[in-house]
This record gives C-alpha cells, sequence and structure tokens, in this order.
C-alpha cells in the first residue's frame, strides 16, 4: 500500500525536482547577466525591514532604475559566470555586499548620484527592539515635557540620571544610550520613543555600488552634499590666496595681482621721491598740509602793532 506524506520536508520529492530547479536558477542567471552586460553600475541593496508598499513608491521614484530581487546563490552565480566571460574586471567581488535580504540594482547613472536618489526617497523611523543602531544615540541633558512619576526609574534603567526641576523631569547629563552597531533592547527603544527620537530610515539600505572595475561602498557613497560644497569653496578659497602669494598668474588672480603690483610700484617710488603722475596729486597736498603746520608753529610780527 502507497502511503503519502503532506507537509513533511523529508517525503520523497519527484526525481526531476533538482532539474527543473537548475533550469529555473539558469534562467534567472541568465537574465542578471543581461542585465549587468546592459548597465554600466550595479549595485547592491538591502531590503530588509522595508516594508512593501515602501519599496512599490521606490520603485516609482527610481525612474530607469531596475531592480531585481533573486536569492543570493542566484547572485553569486551570476557574478561569477561574468567573471568567467572576462567583462566587468573585479565585479565578483561585490558578490561579499550580498548581506541581509539583498537585491540588486541596475543603472546608468554615477553611483554618487545612485547614492542621492536613494537617501532622498527615505523616511524617518522609530527604533524597534533588535533592530542595530545606525549611529551613537544620545539623549541630552536638560528639561523634558514629563511630569514626575514613575518614568524616573525607567529612565535610570537605561542609565539616564533625572530629577524634578520646576515640576518636570529634566535630565542631569547627556546621556549615550545605545552605540553605532549596538542591537537597540526593548527598553532602550521605548525611552527612545517617549523623547522622540526617529533613529531609523525606512527606505532601500545602499551597500556598495560597481562602476568600470571599482566598488564603492556605503561610506564613500554618503556623502554629505553641503559639507562637500563647504569644503570645495574652502580649497578654492584658499588656493586662490596662495596663488596671489607666490604671484601665480589666473583668470582668478590677474586683477588682484595687478592691484597689488601697482600699490607695490607706488610705495617704492614714493620711498625714493621719484615724481610720478600717481603720487602727483597725494605730494602735492601733502606738501600744503606741511606748509601749513609750518605756518601754525612760526610766530611772525604783527604790522599793527606799536613800535
Amino acid at each position: 500500500m502507497k502511503s503519502k506524506t503532506f507537509g513533511n520536508k523529508n517525503a520523497r520529492r519527484p526525481a526531476n525536482y533538482a532539474a527543473k530547479a537548475s533550469v529555473k536558477n539558469r534562467k534567472a542567471i541568465d537574465s542578471l547577466v543581461k542585465l549587468l552586460d546592459s548597465y554600466s553600475v550595479v549595485a547592491v541593496v538591502n531590503l530588509e525591514s522595508l516594508p512593501s508598499a515602501q519599496l512599490q513608491r521606490l520603485r516609482s521614484a527610481l525612474g530607469d532604475m531596475q531592480i531585481v530581487m533573486s536569492k543570493k546563490s542566484v547572485f553569486k552565480l551570476a557574478l561569477e559566470s561574468i567573471k568567467k566571460g572576462g567583462k566587468h574586471k573585479n565585479l565578483d567581488a561585490l558578490a561579499s555586499s550580498l548581506n541581509g535580504m539583498p537585491a540588486l540594482l541596475f543603472t546608468n547613472q554615477s553611483p554618487f548620484k545612485l547614492a542621492n536618489v536613494i537617501q532622498r526617497n527615505k523616511s524617518k523611523a522609530p527604533a524597534k527592539p533588535g533592530q542595530t543602531a545606525p549611529y551613537d544615540i544620545v539623549i541630552p541633558a536638560g528639561p523634558t515635557s514629563f511630569a514626575p512619576g514613575p518614568i524616573i526609574s525607567e529612565l535610570a534603567s537605561v542609565g539616564i540620571k533625572a530629577g524634578v526641576e520646576g515640576g518636570k523631569i529634566a535630565v542631569k547629563v547627556p546621556c549615550t544610550i545605545v552605540r553605532e552597531g549596538e542591537k537597540i533592547k526593548p527598553k532602550v527603544a521605548e525611552v527612545i520613543a517617549k523623547f522622540n527620537i526617529q533613529p531609523m530610515e525606512i527606505g532601500l539600505s545602499l551597500v556598495a555600488a560597481y562602476e568600470d572595475g571599482i566598488i564603492y561602498d556605503k561610506k564613500v557613497l554618503s556623502v554629505d552634499q553641503a559639507a562637500y560644497v563647504r569644503d570645495l569653496t574652502s580649497a578654492a578659497a584658499e588656493a586662490r590666496a596662495l596663488a596671489v602669494e607666490v604671484g601665480f598668474a589666473t583668470p582668478d588672480t590677474i586683477v588682484v595681482l595687478i592691484g597689488k603690483s601697482s600699490r607695490q610700484a607706488k610705495h617704492v617710488a614714493k620711498e625714493f621721491g621719484i615724481m610720478v603722475p600717481e603720487l602727483a596729486e597725494e605730494l602735492v597736498g601733502k606738501a600744503g598740509l606741511e606748509a601749513q603746520a609750518i605756518e601754525g608753529m612760526i610766530k611772525f610780527p604783527d604790522s599793527t602793532a606799536p613800535q
């Protein structure tokens, strides 16, 4: 008598099961290889903790970019296949970035523009227990809106020193309740929420991007554009000042250099008493002032005084 087993993972699978799975994977790998050949940039993103509704909105915002989800093993086989073909040097090294719930994103935009698009489409969210802190989370010192009560012991349980000031709870000293990279404990998550701190971001998490044989990790790609512009402006100002100091003529320094040279030439002429048109008016004015001063110092006889 034959027996059937339902829902038993150890049940015997059909003989052609492995072949069917292999064909399915082969098609997925071939499809990925075509995409890798068609786009100049491929990035690894992590979809962990990303709600499906948010993912759908991101698909619309990404425009001509393509995002593909599959198994890590399929991604790795596709990257290895490209390596064997001799194209896209160093692309297989991207496999080490396939962490969490990875997906591949394909685009012809630069990795930095891609990172900017992804960052613009993120939104803030409260911390949940078990999540990893993206940075040091600090509770600042100062007054709060909390009324006195059991919350003092709740704050103390996570290392926050607090007391009552003016009828409200006040944090006495700043407290780092979780460090970057640490898992957020349930009690810590509750306290963070009470202070209305939203340290997490909902959106695609860019892990790394590949272009022309170079792999850029997320730290390189997460450029603060405002800080970058400030640094660039400061560097340009310092370079201009140095060029003026050493007398290096450029379209940006020539006017300043001519003005500087004119002032220096005028100073030399004045020092050696060389009369030049630029000094004539100044010297005449100076001579007049000196004559007036001398006249004031000399007492001339009064012609009307009795002899």
